[in-house]
């Protein structure tokens, strides 16, 4: 059967069970097109000498898109088009002169002007259905504020979601003497496998909120660090907690639990109101939002209006896109690009565009029960092959066990291909003293998992609306900091929000808070930048510089002293330092290097220690520029650092 891969539209890369990467070239003097999509599982190369008419493929789901793309791909398949199966190739094909070559993509590139012409229609009937819809809100408002059926008038914050992040954040508001109301989807106990391990800087956070007896009867676990495994060594590395009170360590806990007793907390306050409900979309007027829409219980649709809104909806927020720069291109931008750089190969007749899509982990989750760790009352992580397994006490008799599985696609629990793989592939690298435990727990039959999601904090600041907790910024959940990230982030909203009476000039105090981004930043990125950086060092790799800085991560962290309290303080949140991390983190580089180079250098020594330098130089830079280089490394330079409140 033919395929016109070309006439298949950019949206479909994203359905790849593995990161996609399509790339065009064309090199003269033959006009040669190379047209190459990859992926993990599957790789498929396609050259042809440009020839003929292809058949135009499918372009989408939506007839807007399709009416679009059709004028588009009509003119670039032309171009290229191929038969075959999975993996093509022609080695006769006709030449093209560079004439038809120019000819051809002029008339893509007449055609994409059209398409974008056409496109423009549309989205001016869109955006006059918004209007009239905004305009539509508006008079809601106030036809609801003359019969008093919803909050308008009396609420000054709507929080979205009574997570970790929107009960800590609703109980200091409202003890600040603000109006809250709080809708969250389920107020029933929830039940996951992760936010179960909270940091002691994260503990520190809680303290300074009020919050630290909401770690109190629920049977919670005090940890006082970590220990490390790997090829049947092992090393303790404890919290540097001398300068603290005896009280201050970390906390381990059933993630339910915790949340239901800071539930409890924020239903003490009567300036508090929290109901459940779901929040089905923002209420937006003129670019500013005035509220949300959301289903009572009941089912009642119901309309809520405060002069701020603060989503913390959790890591599968469905109102995070209206509030942050969009990571993926829709299609329509996606073939704008294209033809964007269509028109540069016309002047230089070289083209390389990459389109790349991460693929999170997930964590496999285990509870086993009535079992020993090597080392009480400590996180346990060991090196194993593929990625890393933890385990940590989440009560007196429960021990939580996270297999992170690389990639989208998980073996099935239900005809038993993951009870299987945990069998034969994890159980032997888990250490004796707890395996059998861990086979216990995997007959049980409870196996669940969660995708493992990284997310930089990357918002659209808008008039009236906040993001905050997992809808705004998510790291891997490897070094347990997602919860004192959010800790630490409303303890910095409060700082700013407290010397402000008036709430309700919208664009001023959104231009004030702005600067709530820039003050984050060192303790978030800090913690952000270190578990991306943990879990890409502490995975397995058939790469020999790679394995040369896996060995060497844990040689360094079992020095002790300054060597292991350094990273340690970092991952813990007592010392959330970006500097500190950046030279800790080439520390152990240097000190890779340096175990290549005893006891003689030779030339292949010399090169896989050169390829460390640049691997290890592959992993954090990436992360701090998606971080932002500049907020974390200096942020008084930021013009947004400080912002004297204009409103009061």
């Amino acid at each position: 059967m033919g395929v016109s891969y070309i006439g298949t539209s950019l949206r479909s890369l994203y359905k790849f069970t593995s990161p996609p990467t399509l790339s065009l070239r064309l090199h003269k003097p033959t006009s040669y097109i190379s047209i190459k999509f990859t992926t993990l599982a599957a790789s498929r190369r396609i050259s042809s000498r440009a020839r003929g008419r292809g058949n135009p493929g499918p372009v989408g789901s939506s007839s807007s898109f399709r009416a679009f793309s059709s004028l588009v791909v009509g003119s670039f398949s032309s171009l290229v088009s191929c038969g075959g199966d999975s993996s093509i190739s022609s080695n006769k094909g006709m030449e093209m002169a560079g004439d038809q070559v120019y000819i051809v993509l002029g008339t893509f590139l007449l055609g994409s002007i059209l398409g974008l012409l056409f496109y423009r229609a549309l989205c001016r009937d869109k955006d006059n259905a918004k209007a009239a819809k905004a305009a539509k809100a508006g008079s809601k408002e106030a036809r609801c504020q003359r019969d008093g059926s919803v909050s308008a008038a009396t609420d000054d914050v709507i929080i979205v979601g009574a997570g970790v992040a929107g009960s800590a954040l609703a109980h200091t508001l409202g003890k600040d003497g603000r109006r809250v109301r709080v809708i969250e989807r389920d107020l029933t106990e929830p039940d996951r496998i992760v936010g179960e391990l909270l940091q002691p800087g994260g503990y520190l956070k809680l303290i300074e909120l009020g919050l630290e007896d909401c770690v109190e009867e629920i049977d919670a676990q005090r940890v006082y660090g970590y220990a490390l495994f790997k090829d049947g060594r092992n090393t303790r590395l404890s919290y540097p907690l001398e300068k603290f009170h005896s009280d201050v360590s970390g906390r381990s806990f059933h993630n339910g639990r915790f949340i239901q007793r800071m539930r409890q907390k924020v239903a003490t306050l009567p300036n508090v109101h929290m109901e459940q409900g779901t929040v089905t979309s923002l209420i937006e007027e003129n670019g500013t939002i005035k509220g949300v829409h959301y289903k009572t219980k009941s089912g009642q649709e119901m309309d809520a209006f405060a002069p701020l809104t603060i989503v913390c909806d959790g890591c599968f927020s469905n109102l995070r896109r209206s509030l942050c720069k969009p990571k993926v291109m829709s299609p329509i931008s996606e073939l704008c690009i294209l033809t964007v750089w269509l028109v540069y190969f016309t002047i230089n007749q070289r083209v390389s565009l990459s389109l790349q899509v991460d693929i999170p982990s997930h964590f496999v989750g285990l509870v086993l029960e009535n079992c020993q760790l090597p080392y009480a009352n400590h996180g346990h992580v060991i090196l194993a092959d593929p990625s890393p397994i933890l385990f940590y006490p989440i009560s007196s008799t429960e021990v939580r066990c996270l297999v992170d599985v690389p990639g989208q696609k998980l073996p099935s629990v239900g005809n038993g291909e993951m009870a299987n793989y945990m069998k034969t592939a994890v159980a032997p690298q888990v250490p004796p003293e707890i395996r059998d435990a861990f086979i216990a727990a995997i007959d049980k039959g409870n196996i669940r998992s969660m995708p493992n999601r990284s997310m930089p904090a990357d918002p659209q600041p808008t008039p009236g609306a906040l993001l905050l907790g997992d809808a705004f910024n998510m790291r891997h959940p490897l070094t347990g900091g997602g919860m004192t990230v959010a800790l630490s982030d409303i303890v910095v909203l409060r700082d700013l929000l407290k010397p402000l009476s008036n709430l309700h000039n919208a664009d001023a105090l959104c231009k004030y808070l702005e600067s709530f981004y820039t003050l984050r930043k060192p303790v978030a990125s800090t913690i952000n930048t270190l578990a991306g950086a943990l879990y890409k060092v502490f995975s397995a790799s058939p790469d020999q510089a790679r394995k040369e800085m896996r060995q060497a991560c844990f040689d360094y962290l079992s020095l002790g002293g300054v060597f292991s309290n350094g990273p340690v303080a970092l991952l813990s949140g007592l010392n959330p330092k970006p500097l500190s991390l950046v030279l800790h983190f080439f520390a152990v580089a240097v000190y890779g290097v340096g175990r290549l180079l005893v006891p003689f250098p030779s030339p292949k020594r010399l090169l896989v220690g050169a390829r460390l330098i640049s691997s290890a130089s592959s992993i954090i830079f990436p992360i701090l520029k998606a971080e932002g280089l500049r907020q974390m490394f200096f942020p008084v330079a930021v013009p947004t650092y400080y912002r004297p409140p204009s409103v009061k």
